[in-house]
């Protein structure tokens, strides 16, 4: 099984999903879909663990295609979120994430943790330019992380996401990657070359 720590005090690392971690991530999205529901549009379509498991196997055909990956994110040997691309736009050199937490893990630090290292990644390992992030507008929690990473929240899309019974704003957020070379500098998180996705 890939690992990939990304913070060794708090015993947190990035897994790439693989089909055994079905029945774990299924029983994360149960204990969490009320709370989920709120700003996620893919819960309906996930009623059985087999709906994960499908989910799981387009995620290796993502990451087989080189459009990116998902991954688990871990704390503590216990599953508690997922973050990844929307895919890789390798012509512009971009790409867009998303990300989810488990309810008795927000404010935690754990998915800001996540998502610089993620766009660490993206800049110094494939050296993209651009990777965006999009909030509904009303997600504050969501919208939180890129403004911690210094993101320039460049716009609103007027009602870009159906959600079951109603339209969204999102908030587009942007790093780019002479940005994240000058805002980070000396304090940018280091991934060690073997525990590259």
């Amino acid at each position: 099984m890939f690992s990939w720590i990304i913070d060794h005090e708090k015993r947190l690392e990035l897994r790439l999903l693989e089909l055994s971690q079905a029945d774990a991530l299924f029983r994360l999205t149960e204990e969490n879909r009320g709370y989920l529901r709120q700003w996620l549009p893919w819960l309906d379509a996930i009623q059985r663990v087999e709906d994960t498991g499908r989910f799981i196997e387009s995620t290796q055909e993502q990451h087989m295609s080189n459009s990116g990956f998902q991954a688990g994110i871990w704390s503590e040997e216990r599953l508690v979120g997922i973050i990844g691309h929307h895919g890789i736009n390798w012509p512009n050199r971009s790409t867009s994430l998303g990300y989810w937490l488990g309810e008795a893990h927000s404010g935690s630090g754990i998915m800001t943790a996540a998502c610089r290292a993620v766009v660490a990644h993206a800049f110094e390992e494939w050296h993209l330019n651009r990777v965006e992030i999009r909030c509904a507008t009303g997600n504050h929690k969501s919208r939180a992380i890129p403004q911690r990473l210094g993101f320039v929240a460049e716009g609103v899309l007027r009602e870009a996401e159906w959600l079951y019974d109603h339209y969204v704003d999102h908030v587009v957020y942007a790093m780019l990657a002479s940005e994240w070379k000058s805002e980070k500098g000396g304090t940018r998180h280091e991934i060690p070359s073997d525990q590259t996705p």
